[in-house]
């Protein structure tokens, strides 16, 4: 029982209505936890409104509740099946019983006048630098942990109205630590310590919560939703001692984000606590600011967001918004998606994700986003580091780092990356990448232009209608036959340097008029710079990332392949050959490992939702093993393949695939 956060892996979430009470089927819900192997659960409990007789006084209880216990229900359901249990409560607003009777737990305007609820008048949102928060949502968990046998409560929006609350405790609060009266808006007088000070205040809440949840049952835990944030967007001192696992509310994709969106979930958690589980929560409908939230999403979007997230260590979560169901094209993708995750869960759970090239994660922007897409495109399994938690043992695990955009870098970061060149560590690095310091400062030169073989001659500008010229032949090269040149950037910085350049820039030329869109001058600028000391650098002095995802011309995505690769210098420990879109996650042991290949091949890729996912051709896997006796199964199709060993890799055709297959070598018999 004490280990439910890691044996927790597949979570149901029920989140109530107010009117559910009144004609819920608890049956429909036990059998599809039972159907989907879910080995977790998450009701709505309490907060803004108490699904179950509460008995504290202005916790208000669902007029539709009479004599029921929805909660209770559910809860001694999920036990029978053997389940993790978790109470949901929501504490952001409080009906207007409350707030008349207690005006002190409110949040308020500049001007001291409460703030109605956005979406919904008549109810208040709360202020949680009040007693509302730090007392009487302590004795709401305390009741819920007391009188049902649950394993943790997870709060949603707990930090109350997110904006700058002007309540008497706020004001208090902050002069009282800070000496200081609260900002007058964001970025204004007294902002950073503003910051800081709620930083430490909804700490020491979550702490007061976590506390209050192990009293009375010491196994269990208080676990705050973190929404959309990755744990490298989180104050460490807050989340590191009390979050035994992360839960993101990223609960789908709109516009153009890309469907490994859900996958990056996980990389971004692991790149910075790769101990800790993380959950993805799925929203069974579209995820869309008209917030049509008691809908239904696509099947094929549904499955492969659940699909993509764990296949990259983001354990899935599926969340239904009003248990009484109008429409049940849900429930089959999910059932079918926790069952896969349940199929392979066997051999993946002894194996550990790993990568030989890591992406640093500086923040999630286009830059990156272009280096992702072109890596998933190139089948290079990849991890994350986050900035904030570099060390040289981190970096160590990986043969090659990558720097989309990484401007701003301390001077300690960038002692760190060229401790990890020297040690025969290669890098790849693009655009601004060190050319500021951790206060955004701009420096003279490049924090890292000993290490790169670059100085610096000219600042970032904009440029149309700019291309690169193919140099003396170089593996960077590859691919390109037939091109003398290709498009370049849209904002390039002009550098020198002594080193290895493949690709130069050709000197501004008018796009207007027609007649005299023509190259009048010689190559000239270093456009794509190599070097070889200790380990191997490759850098980009234009914004290749962020032009690659903003245009998608695939020169762009092959250059970046193609630097990554050299860098590498060296056959990948795994790779993937052939046709279509495949998100690439490579799983190593002792005495295995396993290749999971997520089939993001559809006619709606770049742009949800997904219709269909076309059926994968025959793909070639090939993996170094320390053994010619080896096993090798694909673990969804559930079939045994002959595995070719030459010179210490083994190679397998996988025939076809539909939305997952894993490819588990086996050779503990080696």
């Amino acid at each position: 029982m004490d280990n439910w956060p890691r044996t927790a892996t597949r979570w149901a979430q029920i989140t109530l209505a107010e009117d559910d009470p009144a004609h819920f089927d608890a049956d429909f819900w036990l059998r599809l936890m039972r159907d989907s192997k879910s080995n977790a659960t998450c009701i709505s409990a309490g907060g803004y409104i108490a699904n179950y007789p509460t008995q504290l006084e202005y916790h208000y209880r669902s007029k539709y509740l009479a004599d029921t216990d929805p909660l209770g229900t559910l809860v001694d359901g999920a036990r029978s099946l053997g389940m993790t249990v978790m109470a949901r409560v929501d504490p952001h607003a409080i009906h207007a019983d409350a707030a008349e009777a207690h005006p002190e737990w409110l949040a308020r305007d500049r001007a001291g006048n409460p703030i109605e609820h956005w979406a919904y008048p008549g109810v208040w949102l709360t202020c949680a630098f009040t007693p509302y928060h730090r007392e009487f949502l302590t004795e709401v968990i305390r009741e819920i942990v007391r009188e049902y046998d649950v394993d943790a409560v997870f709060a949603n929006r707990w930090e109350g109205y997110l904006g700058i609350s002007y309540s008497e405790g706020a004001r208090k609060s902050f002069r009282d630590e800070c000496g200081l009266e609260l900002p007058l808006e964001e970025h204004g007088d007294n902002w950073p310590e503003y910051v800081a000070w709620r930083h430490r205040r909804l700490g020491e809440l979550v702490g007061i919560w976590d506390q209050a949840v192990r009293d009375l049952r010491p196994h269990a835990r208080f676990v705050p939703n973190l929404g959309a944030l990755a744990a490298r967007d989180l104050a460490r001192d807050l989340a590191e001692p009390v979050s035994p696992l992360f839960i993101v509310d990223k609960q789908g994709r709109h516009g153009i984000e890309a469907p490994w969106v859900a996958g990056r979930s996980g990389k971004r958690n692991r790149g910075v606590y790769p101990d800790r589980p993380v959950q993805l929560i799925t929203s069974v409908g579209p995820e869309h600011k008209y917030r049509w939230k008691d809908s239904v999403a696509p099947p094929e979007e549904t499955k492969t967001w659940i699909v993509d997230g764990f296949a990259q260590g983001a354990l899935p979560w599926f969340t239904k918004f009003n248990a009484t169901i109008q429409d049940e094209r849900w429930v089959q993708p999910v059932v079918e998606a926790f069952n896969l995750h349940a199929t392979v869960e066997p051999v993946l759970r002894d194996l550990r994700i790993t990568a030989e090239v890591a992406l640093l994660d500086a923040g999630n922007n286009d830059h990156d986003d272009g280096f992702y897409q072109a890596l998933v495109e190139a089948r290079i399994p990849f991890e994350f580091v986050a900035d904030k938690v570099m060390t040289l043992e981190r970096l160590h695990a990986f043969k090659v780092v990558v720097l989309a955009n990484a401007e701003r870098l301390s001077d300690e970061q960038c002692a760190i990356l060229r401790a990890y060149v020297e040690g025969g560590g290669s890098l790849v690095a693009a655009y601004q990448s060190s050319l500021y310091d951790e206060t955004g400062a701009q420096r003279p030169d490049f924090g890292l232009g000993d290490v790169l073989g670059v100085r610096l001659e000219e600042p970032s500008r904009r440029v149309q209608n700019n291309y690169i010229a193919l140099m003396d032949p170089h593996p960077l090269n590859a691919g390109f036959e037939g091109a003398q040149r290709i498009i370049g950037g849209t904002h390039i910085i002009g550098i020198g340097s002594d080193a290895v350049v493949p690709f130069r820039f050709i000197p501004d030329f008018p796009d207007l008029p027609m007649e005299e869109v023509y190259q009048r001058e010689a190559p000239d600028k270093p456009a794509v710079v190599c070097t070889e000391n200790g380990g191997r650098t490759v850098y980009f002095p234009f914004n290749v990332g962020a032009l690659f995802w903003e245009a998608l011309q695939s020169d762009h995505g092959r250059l970046i392949a193609n630097a990554v690769s050299w860098a590498l210098g060296k056959t990948p420990d795994v790779s993937v050959e052939g046709a279509g879109l495949v998100d690439v996650a490579f799983y190593k042991g002792d005495a295995g490992a396993a290749v999971a290949l997520v089939n993001l091949t559809n006619p709606m890729a770049m742009r949800g939702p997904i219709r269909e996912t076309l059926p994968l051709p025959p793909q070639i896997v090939s993996m170094a093993v320390p053994t010619d006796r080896v096993k090798v199964r694909l673990l969804v199709a559930g079939v045994d393949l002959v595995p070719t060993v030459v010179d210490g890799r083994v190679e397998v055709v996988v025939p076809a695939a539909g939305l997952l297959e894993v490819v588990h070598v086996d050779w503990s018999e080696g």
